[in-house]
């Protein structure tokens, strides 16, 4: 095996296992917490469908860290399709999820007289029905992928293929390839942009906050508020996601555009992809930290009382 192979799939297995498992605890928390009755914040059915999403992203690990080990393994005709489908429509999910949590914490912490405020009631009604419609658009949005997803065996014989390891995309020709570029980079950019604007008016409001604050108490050195804790929280949640999301999205647009890529190209946008989905669980528990105790309370004590 080359050392090169063997590096990649230590990588991907590493990344995987790690990102799964942290993925797994926060599901398994939330499941816990279904069953024991444990009150639950409007933001953690965003969260509930972040992790699937990340969870789904992260499964894609699996294959390309088989693949990276063993250079004869492929997927079947059907596997491949569904695997490259829903793999992008996760990620389009994780996206959008996180998109939303940003934009619902910017109308939490909005202050009273301001426009936002009025929102503050209807917000958590609207969560589930945005939640279902960003399932819907991204389902919709990669339709076009196991139309053009096949076999490793299947392509064989066709020119200008895209090679996962696994399996292939046949090329769709030039003007079909710039509209999906189009299509996908127009879908990537109303979230981000949503995901932007909310981060810059919660930083234009936490600072806000802060100079009315220092002005009101000049001799004391008031802790942050919850919702200020929170905010920094969710910018870093937010920030995370755009450094490794804007490299995702740049080899996302080549991909689409250019043909015959190379297989470690491929590679480097599947970990890009996949660095989010990894590290995203840690920063939402440690954002959630009182919950996550609850649940531990709750299940410690389900435990003795079955005992």
């Amino acid at each position: 095996m080359d050392t090169r192979d063997l590096a990649l799939g230590i990588f991907f297995l590493s990344q995987t296992v790690l990102g799964l498992l942290g993925n797994s605890i926060l599901i398994y928390c939330f499941i816990i917490a279904d069953f024991s009755g444990i009150k639950v914040k409007p933001t953690h059915l965003i969260v509930k469908h972040l992790t699937w999403a990340n969870f789904i992203v992260l499964c894609r690990g699996i294959p390309q860290t088989i693949a990276a080990f063993s250079q004869t393994y492929y997927l079947d005709y059907v596997s491949c399709k569904l695997a490259l489908y829903f793999h992008r429509v996760a990620r389009g999910v994780s996206l959008g999820s996180t998109s939303l949590l940003s934009v619902f914490q910017s109308i939490t912490i909005s202050p009273s007289n301001s426009k936002w405020a009025q929102l503050k009631v209807r917000a958590p009604r609207i969560i589930g029905p945005s939640l279902g419609l960003c399932w819907a658009l991204q389902l919709l949005v990669y339709v076009f992928i196991p139309v053009y997803t096949t076999g490793i065996k299947h392509g064989r014989n066709v020119t200008g293929i895209k090679d996962f390891g696994y399996c292939v995309i046949i090329s769709r020709g030039r003007l079909m390839s710039t509209f999906i570029a189009i299509l996908l980079a127009s879908n990537d950019a109303i979230f981000s942009g949503l995901m932007m604007w909310a981060s810059g008016y919660m930083v234009f409001t936490l600072l806000k906050h802060k100079q009315k604050v220092s002005h009101t108490h000049k001799s004391l050195s008031p802790r942050s508020s919850p919702e200020t804790r929170a905010t920094q929280r969710i910018l870093t949640l937010v920030s995370s996601f755009l450094l490794f999301y804007v490299t995702s999205v740049v080899l996302t647009s080549y991909l689409s555009l250019f043909e015959g890529t190379t297989k470690w190209l491929s590679n480097a946008h599947v970990a890009m992809t996949a660095c989010f989905p990894a590290l995203c669980p840690f920063l939402l528990i440690n954002h959630y930290t009182s919950f996550f105790r609850l649940c531990l309370n709750s299940l410690s004590i389900q435990h003795f009382s079955v005992d």
